[in-house]
């Protein structure tokens, strides 16, 4: 039982990690990276670019993983998993079916992650080779699967949280 309020917390610590910076790409760097560039007196966009984004990009793709096989293993443990990943149906599980939708959820995160947004952000930070408009694609695409993220992620905090509390939603 020790070993499973370990992986809780890890998970729990993993999540605040990839969601924390979830929104500091959204609502701070983003912004901060079109002040920057349009800011012709100061130093640019480059110093982000170049020291800040490819680490928070580490942790944010780590720690979507880590939150995500963390919980997947929790809820196999409890004997949950395969509940949760068919919503409880047939089961009658207000629990599997609130815990399944924000798993679900996280899922289609963790796939945006890993699928559109790290290989758009590699492009955008010259990680990879990529001309001027396959960049300004890339761009397009990472910002719209990041925000698509951003608006998921709360349906899955509430869909978690009520599994947690035993909320009927």
């Amino acid at each position: 039982m020790e070993w499973l309020a370990i992986v809780r917390w890890v998970h729990f610590l993993a999540g605040i990690t990839w969601i924390g910076l979830l929104y500091y790409f959204n609502l701070v760097q983003v912004p901060a990276l079109a002040a920057a560039a349009a800011d012709k007196e100061g130093p640019g966009p480059a110093a982000i670019t170049k020291y800040v984004a490819p680490r928070a990009l580490f942790w944010f793709r780590w720690a979507a993983v880590v939150t995500w096989l963390s919980g997947a293993h929790y809820l196999g443990v409890m004997g949950k998993f395969w509940s949760a990943m068919t919503l409880g149906i047939g089961a009658s599980d207000p629990y599997a079916t609130n815990i399944g939708i924000g798993m679900w959820l996280g899922t289609i995160m963790l796939f945006n992650v890993w699928v559109f947004i790290w290989p758009k952000q590699q492009k955008i930070l010259g990680l990879v080779p990529a001309n001027d408009e396959e960049k300004a694609e890339a761009r397009r695409i990472a910002l719209l699967a990041s925000r698509t993220n951003m608006m998921l992620s709360i349906p899955m905090l509430l869909f978690m949280g009520a599994a947690s509390h035993s909320l009927p939603f």
